[in-house]
């Protein structure tokens, strides 16, 4: 089968926004200790990991012919391409596949088709039972910095439909393995700004630029996502949580290089990203003290902490910047 996308679109590397939140996963090579040759305990989320049943996505090839395919097709193009499939949701410079490699199915990648088992679910988030599209609403007020589609809109059900089809053989109500982002164990030391920044510097400054603005193409096409400034998530999305980033980084990243960098690595960059400037929390209720408060009272968000005499959130560009000036 032909495949036909919707439109044309760059081949974005992913870092990145989903949105949203982090399950379980990475599976790390216990090694044998010098001294006694005796191989460690694995950490729980490790021990976990191992118990969960395997599970692998269809082939693109799979997707079948007639009205459901096209769905199914349009969902695709969409994820990997939001930028011009979606565009009146989206306000900044991501794509779907940014936080979520090879079109959704890259394990330890937040997978599309994992999530789509595992819902509809209770999130703290916004303290209710939700659905799938009211989690794929969230990614796009959040990870796109930009509005939510409303319920049954088309894109919403291209996107269901594109996960559906990834979960088939799955098991529903399960967590497999490879789902969400991986739970790194604390690091060995505090994670450090200033490390991170040395970290960033060598490993990642190459195609997300020493600004985190990102890299585009000479037609304007974004080639490498933006990882802070008013292009980038908002201070609402998964990837604003530190371990939320760690774990996708240490994964992932760099590019075809995922499982380089140590644990230690990882956490120092992600706390160097995620204590930058970035577009405002769309729930922002009165003041920053207030909003952290309510949403980001947690130490893996540095959200209304001060960080190089900067109060992070109190100079935010503002959320949901819908078809700001590229």
């Amino acid at each position: 089968m032909t495949r036909k996308p919707v439109a044309p679109s760059v081949p974005a590397a992913a870092v990145l926004v989903l949105a949203a939140a982090g399950f379980a996963g990475y599976i790390l090579s216990g090694a044998a200790t010098p001294a006694t040759g005796a191989t460690p305990e694995p950490p729980p989320a490790q021990k976990a990991e191992a118990t969960r049943p395997s599970y692998t996505p269809p082939a693109e090839s799979d997707i079948p012919d007639g009205p459901f395919g096209d769905m199914i097709r349009l969902g695709e193009a969409i994820f990997h391409d939001t930028q011009h499939n979606a565009k009146g949701f989206v306000g900044n410079d991501l794509q779907c596949s940014n936080c979520h490699i090879d079109r959704g199915r890259q394990p330890n990648s937040a997978p599309l088709g994992a999530a789509y088992l595992l819902y509809p679910a209770y999130r703290a988030k916004n303290a209710r039972v939700n659905t799938f599209q009211e989690r794929l609403q969230g990614c796009f007020r959040y990870s796109m910095n930009g509005k939510a589609p409303p319920f049954n809109d088309k894109v919403l059900v291209a996107l269901e439909s594109y996960a559906y089809f990834l979960a088939k053989g799955g098991p529903t109500g399960v967590v497999v393995k490879g789902q969400g982002y991986p739970k790194l164990k604390a690091p060995d030391q505090p994670a450090d700004y200033d490390r991170g920044a040395k970290a960033y510097a060598q490993h990642c400054a190459l195609c997300h630029g020493a600004d985190g603005a990102g890299q585009k193409s000479a037609d304007g096409q974004t080639v490498f996502p933006p990882l802070w400034g008013p292009r980038s998530f908002n201070w609402g999305a998964g990837m604003a949580s530190i371990n939320n980033a760690a774990g996708f980084i240490k994964a992932n990243m760099p590019l075809g290089l995922g499982g380089s960098l140590s644990d230690q690595e990882a956490w120092d960059i992600a706390t160097y990203m995620d204590s930058q400037e970035r577009p405002q929390d769309p729930r922002f209720v009165e003041s920053v003290a207030e909003t952290r408060k309510r949403f980001h009272d947690e130490p893996t968000s540095k959200y209304g902490v001060v960080v190089n005499g900067v109060l992070l959130g109190e100079k935010s560009p503002p959320s949901g910047t819908i078809n700001a000036a590229h």
